[in-house]
């Protein structure tokens, strides 16, 4: 009788519905994996596993090839603080970011501002289209392309520009890629040509999203251009400012080909900077230990560098959120 009590409670216990399992709730960022997999494995390839190897190199005398690496710890790093060499190609990285940061943004912005606010209305989005295409020209041109022609212009004995300045009565005319004086500002005067495209464009681009509503009505209100590109153009694009100052300080860091093709670093390391330094170590000298020291260098400077940017941006827009 017992038994038969125990069975059909087990039956009718058999019998409810039972409440459905509860699934386990997979963490967020497992439904990422898939879209941020190839991108990991591709900077590991193309930048993390050639940093790292960079850094290893840097520990080790190393002339490359099939000779031997011999431990050297810290010690390309200490040689770094006592060259003179290293140190001027830093100080040199100064002056291109004079000619490819500073001059080239800030001239950027009244030329893009000058294109959009008065040629534009003035004479249609068709003329001020031709310029934004004429001043990014100079972008496009391959870097072998530019210095050929800068070193046609600048050659100290048929150069364009010393000729020009003999028919004016110049008897000496300077040696501009060849005279340490020289040297330098002529190299910025072809970065700030090269460069000077790029934010026309950018800022252009970030024109076309502010409100046309405010520039007529400030003009309404008696406001002239000046006013204007105070007032409403610079606040308004703020955001690719920060944009453009970082991907063009990067840039000036790092900058190789337009050394490479004009000066060779020359004359006397004078616009010798310390990407073409660490070219030099590696290649002429054969010294990839020390090469790959200053390369490391370098991008811990580019790293920090873009760190500061991007804080001092945020910095920014946390304050404009805030109505400071």
């Amino acid at each position: 009788m017992a038994d038969t009590v125990l069975a059909e409670r087990r039956a009718r216990a058999d019998e409810r519905p039972r409440a459905p399992r509860r699934a386990r709730r997979r963490p967020e960022w497992v439904g990422y994996l898939p879209y941020l997999l190839p991108g990991a494995v591709a900077f590991g390839v193309v930048i993390g596993y050639p940093l790292l190897t960079n850094v290893y190199f840097s520990l080790f005398k190393w002339r490359g090839g099939m000779a031997p690496l011999r431990w050297y710890g810290l010690g390309n790093y200490v040689d770094l603080l006592g060259d003179d060499k290293f140190w001027t190609s830093f100080g040199n990285s100064l002056a291109m970011i004079v000619a490819m940061v500073l001059v080239p943004t800030l001239l950027g912005l009244v030329l893009a501002a000058v294109l959009f606010d008065y040629l534009g209305r003035r004479f249609g989005p068709r003329v001020a289209s031709v310029l934004r295409a004429t001043y990014y020209l100079p972008q496009i041109l391959p870097v072998a392309v530019a210095g050929v022609l800068w070193n046609w212009i600048l050659n100290s004995q048929t150069g364009a520009l010393n000729v020009i300045l003999r028919g004016l009565g110049v008897q000496t005319p300077p040696n501009w890629l060849g005279d340490p004086d020289t040297a330098l500002p002529s190299v910025m005067l072809v970065l700030i040509w090269v460069q000077m495209g790029y934010p026309v464009v950018i800022f252009m681009a970030a024109l076309q999203r502010v409100d046309p509503e405010l520039y007529e009505a400030a003009e309404l209100d008696g406001a002239g251009w000046w006013d204007r590109f105070r007032a409403i153009t610079v606040p308004q694009i703020r955001p690719e400012t920060f944009v453009v100052t970082l991907t063009c300080t990067v840039a000036a860091l790092k900058v190789f080909g337009p050394i490479y093709v004009l000066t060779r670093g020359g004359p006397e390391s004078s616009t010798l900077v310390p990407s073409y330094y660490s070219y030099l170590s590696f290649f002429d000298k054969s010294q990839v230990g020390y090469g790959s020291a200053i390369a490391t260098v370098l991008t811990l400077v580019i790293v920090v560098v873009a760190l500061v940017i991007l804080g001092l941006q945020n910095r920014a827009e946390r304050r404009e959120r805030e109505g400071v």
